[in-house]
């Protein structure tokens, strides 16, 4: 039985809670997990990230080939990216508000499930039907949107303290590795098959075998598991008092803005840097335009292959140096965040003007550049989970997504391309190819200079917003202990 409910002052800053306490669902595991099990999952989470992300950049690595194929302009190669990413908008709150109440592990499956049948349907579209390769683009999102918003949750509820933010970064290490590889190995099966819809038929064999994996071997963990070492949940609110609670806490939202302007870089730099160095050596003589299939693809490869590198680095790197200063420095992570996406504008600025003289220099100033906006992508999932209390991170990671590509890197790949059209007009010679893509893409660094500023912001309230959501959940833990008459 339930005796009443509680009532804390510490339930109360970013929004009420819920006026009772509901019963355990039943779908959700109450036991503990051994920590064998607890790593077997984060593995076997951090290979479906390898293949989600090598999913998105596959279209990116063949780029050159599809608008061969289907004889479309910049803006309309930017919009599969466009619409992938709006999906993703979309389905993301959905997702968030499943994922805070019902089995996550399921909602994963069933995700995962659509996006693997929808990448491989996208690879029979004929010449003739571009619309429906950007309708399965847009459905691709799906598993992306249910995968993205739930998997580091799981995490924060096997994890605690240090082993959190180590398990977090090995998560997180997979999106520039995945990205890189869908680059290399997308421009390598185009290359060997001669056909570039064969690179997006190896992603859904691969994803298959995750989703599997997933199916057999990962639990579904209680929302605080962590923080109660495996014992009671926490009580669920509704999802306006959710929201409220967000909005209100202000490391939350100045850092959602930082990684919104970090999302609008990567996505267009990822989507249009080897198309964009492909016609910087044309321009240059260095080699003749693509006019049939297979298509030159060694900027892919040697772009995929910096961006495997660079990404690892950079987020062991960010990950070691917020290890060693988080106990000395309270705000450190925000800072860290700050520090690199500050310096990173530099670099990419120095990587767009160099590309007309030196391809090689390009190269140098963004590999530089991607290790320094790398420190982030660890740093940033582990400040929301210990900002917010577990049974509102998946919404916090739904809203976070939502807000960080509706802004960021939904638009940025049509908006460089778009841009890039408008600014070659009659234009059409190879020079003007160039020139207007290189042009258009000088927005993304001073985006890079905000989404710093933005992190500075989130340094100076992160202190105070990191214990009231300890103490929260600490409150709302030992309640619901004292709530319960066994």
């Amino acid at each position: 039985a339930l005796t009443h409910p509680f009532n804390s002052s510490a339930s109360t800053r970013y929004g009420s809670v819920a006026d009772s306490i509901s019963a355990p669902e039943p779908e959700e595991t109450t036991t503990v997990i051994s920590s064998e099990r607890a790593y077997v999952t984060v593995a076997i989470l951090c290979y479906v990230n390898l293949i989600n992300y090598m999913d998105r950049y596959t279209i990116a690595g063949v780029l050159l080939s599809i608008q061969n194929f289907f004889e479309i302009k910049d803006s309309m190669s930017g919009l599969l990216q466009t619409v992938f990413i709006c999906s993703f908008i979309v389905l993301a709150p959905i997702f968030g508000y499943l994922g805070d109440r019902y089995n996550r592990k399921l909602i994963m499956i069933g995700g995962l499930t659509v996006w693997v049948a929808m990448t491989l349907t996208s690879s029979f579209v004929t010449k003739s039907y571009f619309w429906l390769l950007v309708l399965f683009r847009a459905l691709v999102g799906t598993g992306e949107a249910s995968y993205s918003t739930i998997a580091p949750t799981i995490i924060g509820d096997l994890f605690s303290g240090t082993k959190r933010t180590i398990m977090i970064s090995a998560f997180y290490i997979f999106i520039p590795v995945g990205s890189g590889l869908g680059y290399i190995i997308g421009s390598y099966v185009a290359s060997a098959t001669g056909d570039w819809r064969w690179a997006l038929r190896l992603n859904p064999i691969l994803g298959s075998f995750g989703l599997l994996l997933l199916a057999v071997f990962c639990p579904n963990p209680s929302r605080g598991a962590s923080e109660a070492h495996g014992g009671n949940r926490m009580q669920h609110t509704s999802y306006l008092e959710d929201i409220k609670y967000l909005l209100k806490n202000k490391s939350f939202v100045w850092s959602s803005l930082g990684v919104t302007a970090m999302a609008f870089l990567t996505g267009a730099l990822a989507f249009w840097t080897p198309i964009f160095l492909d016609r910087a050596q044309i321009n240059q003589g260095i080699q003749p335009p693509c006019t049939a299939e297979p298509c030159n693809t060694t900027n892919s490869y040697v772009f995929g292959g910096l961006t495997v590198v660079t990404g690892i680095l950079g987020v062991s790197l960010g990950s070691t140096i917020s290890r060693r200063l988080r106990d000395r420095v309270p705000n450190a992570d925000p800072l860290i965040c700050a520090v690199g996406m500050l310096s990173s504008a530099p670099c990419f600025f120095a990587a767009i003007i160099l590309a007309s003289t030196s391809v090689p220099a390009t190269y140098v100033f963004i590999g530089i550049g991607e290790i320094l906006i790398s420190l982030n992508w660890s740093i940033l999932a582990d400040i929301l989970l210990y900002v917010v209390v577990p049974t509102r991170r998946a919404t916090a990671e739904a809203l976070q997504i939502m807000v960080c590509h509706l802004l960021g890197d939904a638009g940025s790949p049509y908006l460089i391309g778009t841009i890039s059209d408008a600014l070659r007009s009659q234009l059409n010679t190879h020079e003007w190819k160039f020139r207007s893509l290189e042009y258009s893409f000088l927005l993304c660094p001073f985006v890079g200079v905000l989404g710093g500023l933005f992190f500075l912001m989130t340094a100076v309230y992160i202190t105070k917003d990191r214990k009231e959501a300890e103490l929260l959940a600490t409150d709302q833990t030992a309640m619901v202990s004292e709530n319960y008459i066994i």
